[in-house]
């Protein structure tokens, strides 16, 4: 799996918005913060990251996504209350 490529593809619609990769054979975790995300319930944040990446998903490239979607506040919010 390739790292740069993922993030490439993740690029396209989340921008210079706040993106963690790592992969473990064909596991991925990911985090992405996005203001994307604004208004729009875990479910619905999920199946856009899904939608990016179906085709590596469908290829069998990628088996297994861990995913952590925040918003722009969300993040900060959490950052406040470590």
């Amino acid at each position: 799996m390739d790292l740069k490529e993922i993030r490439e593809i993740l690029e396209t619609t989340f921008g210079d918005d706040q993106i963690e990769l790592q992969a473990e054979g064909n596991k991925l975790v990911l985090s992405v913060v996005s203001e994307k995300f604004e208004g729009l319930s875990r479910v619905k944040r999920q199946q856009l990251v899904y939608s990016l990446l179906n085709d590596r998903i469908s290829s069998g490239e990628i088996h297994a996504v861990t995913m952590t979607t925040l918003t722009l506040r969300e993040r900060a919010g959490s950052d406040q209350t470590k």
